[in-house]
């Protein structure tokens, strides 16, 4: 049972979150788990390992506030929805049960545009300047955002909201202060400020000390900077909140995705337990959902409100119906219904396809294993990827890979160029970063990483297959170990039905992995080039690491007929061997 008097004042949260569970909301999954999470949280209260409290009264105070902001359209009060007091309440209500302060120091909201985010935005910031505690004095409030452009768009709007204010209350009025030419709003009596913040805003930005930074549409970052400054400058502080939100976005190798949404993910499952990160996705968990109005809330929780709905609806189903006759369906589902999905159409496996196949690693001992090699130019990036067939399990097929760095032009620049730390990603295990001097692929790395790898594990190697491209002496190192090798031609005549199975396996989620970042990389990089109905991966753009899931095609060309020849050529004749 619960520790508090929810007959006192109405308990938003928990009402939204058991109209979620009731079917009364209709809700996609991710917001059903996280209204399972705070309802099994109010259980928990009490309990030894749990040290929260939940005080409705905290969330109150800051609904109370943000209802008496006027809408910067049409001037008249905002009226927040159930699903925006739900956040709220789940920021401010949930409190450490020593000190009182907030529970959750970091969040995730995402939902589709035009779905009151911009409400979100400009009363917390407003709250925490005004009101905000801890520290009593300096408050330093962000709106950031990828680019200055885009953080000077979420700054104007909390300004705009506290110009509209300011006439309706003296105390607001004398105690807060805009300067436009500085693009700063200040607390006069606590000296906090409330400013913009960019990658390209200038100047020393290490020196700030947030106890709100807002990350603005984070899906167009192209690095964790910006997140890194923000959570290194609260360290001394007691009562911080990193808040991340945004919409889905076109590139599943930043942050946002690879990163941010696959962890809120874990912690939605209960994969991975972390008391201090709020996690609220809404989204359409399948693509099909989109052809039924009645599913558009899972995307857009604004249409709980029955005047919004009719608004989305009209606007959204228009351009739906454009996008259908275009053939141009990706902008819609990702804006519109907050989908991660590709840039380009012909994006090789959807990140949701991808990541639902996410599994703990097998054992792999005595397995058989399909090793594919592409070792790209000696200068940039080379890859090992082993697929190993499962038998007697719900699936057919673990894929895994190793990838090896080179150097040429320094590290670090490549670093900064590819967005991936290496260096991490060699401590973890992930990669071998070149120990020539010259700084390109040492070959003989990539052979003794095989030999140990295979030994260690005592593998039964099926056969290496290779691009023939920089691989004669590659060939050399390791003909003398007397394994299968098989030249694998690259075209679509040799690559296309492997790359459509794959995919499709993967679907159908028989082939699984486990997170390797790099591996991850790769998938959500590739792009398809089509011949007629004939496709294989586009190994044209170097700088999109796909390196790992090339050198997996490789293998996959023999290993896919390791299970049931027949089925395979019953799936060719099929209807569904198509793009």
């Amino acid at each position: 049972m619960t520790a508090y008097n929810v007959a006192a004042i109405p308990d938003y949260a928990t009402i939204y979150a058991e109209k979620v569970l009731s079917g009364e909301i209709t809700a996609g999954k991710k917001v059903i788990a996280a209204a399972k999470r705070h309802l099994r949280d109010l259980e928990r209260i009490g309990s030894d390992d749990f040290p929260y409290i939940y005080n409705p009264e905290a969330g109150h105070k800051v609904i109370d506030f943000m209802e008496l902001l006027p809408d910067i359209n049409t001037g008249e009060l905002t009226k927040l929805a159930l699903f925006q007091k739900f956040i709220v309440m789940s920021l401010y209500s949930w409190q450490h049960k020593d000190t009182g302060n907030r529970r959750f120091t970091k969040a995730l909201i995402s939902m589709a545009r035009k779905n009151g985010k911009s409400v979100l935005v400009a009363g917390i910031a407003l709250y925490e300047l005004i009101y905000g505690k801890s520290p009593a004095y300096n408050r330093q409030i962000y709106s950031t955002a990828n680019s200055k452009t885009q953080a000077s768009i979420v700054f104007k709007m909390i300004m705009q909201q506290l110009k509209k204010i300011r006439p309706r209350s003296k105390f607001i009025r004398k105690a807060t202060k805009i300067t436009e030419s500085k693009s700063e709003i200040e607390h006069l009596p606590t000296f906090s400020v409330i400013r913009p913040l960019s990658k390209d805003t200038g100047g020393n930005i290490d020196g700030f000390q947030p106890l709100v930074g807002i990350l603005d549409e984070y899906h167009a970052s192209k690095t964790t900077e910006m997140m890194e400054v923000l959570e290194s400058g609260q360290t001394l502080l007691e009562n911080p909140l990193i808040l991340i939100i945004s919409t889905a976005g076109f590139k599943l190798s930043l942050p946002m995705y690879s990163i941010e949404y696959k962890y809120i993910s874990k912690i939605l499952t209960d994969q991975v337990q972390d008391e201090n990160y709020f996690a609220l996705v809404y989204e359409q968990d399948d693509e099909e959902e989109v052809h039924d109005e009645s599913l558009w809330i899972k995307s857009n929780p604004l249409m709980e409100v029955e005047a919004v709905a009719k608004i989305i609806l009209q606007r959204t189903g228009k351009k739906l119906r454009e996008a259908l006759a275009k053939n141009e369906l990706n902008g819609t589902l990702v804006k519109n219904f907050n989908m991660w999905r590709h840039s380009s159409e012909e994006g090789f496996i959807s990140g949701p396809d991808w990541s639902k196949n996410e599994i703990e690693r097998p054992d792999i001992t005595g397995r058989p294993v399909f090793i594919g090699v592409d070792l790209s130019r000696t200068d940039d990036l080379s890859a090992v990827t082993f697929i190993y067939p499962f038998e007697n399990v719900e699936y057919d097929f673990y894929i895994d890979s190793h990838s090896f760095v080179a150097t040429k032009g320094g590290l670090e620049s490549k670093v900064e160029r590819d967005k991936i730390d290496y260096m991490s990603m060699a401590r973890k295990g992930y990669c071998t970063i070149t120990d020539k001097p010259t700084g390109i692929i040492n070959l003989q790395q990539v052979v003794d990483y095989i030999l140990e790898h295979v030994e260690k594990n005592q593998l039964d190697v099926q056969g290496i297959y290779y691009d023939p491209y920089n691989a004669s002496l590659f060939v050399n190192e390791i003909e003398p170990y007397d394994f299968p090798l098989v030249e694998v031609r690259q075209g679509v005549r040799t690559l296309s039905e492997p790359t459509k199975h794959f995919r499709n396996q993967v679907t159908d989620e028989k082939i699984k992995h486990s997170g390797n970042p790099l591996l991850d990389v790769a998938v959500n990089n590739a792009i398809l080039k089509e011949d007629n109905d004939a496709v294989q991966i586009d190994k044209r753009k170097n700088r999109e690491k796909i390196d790992p899931i090339a050198a997996g095609m490789n293998a996959y060309t023999d290993a896919m007929y390791y299970f049931h020849e027949d089925d395979l050529n019953e799936y060719y004749e099929g209807e569904e061997f198509s793009f």
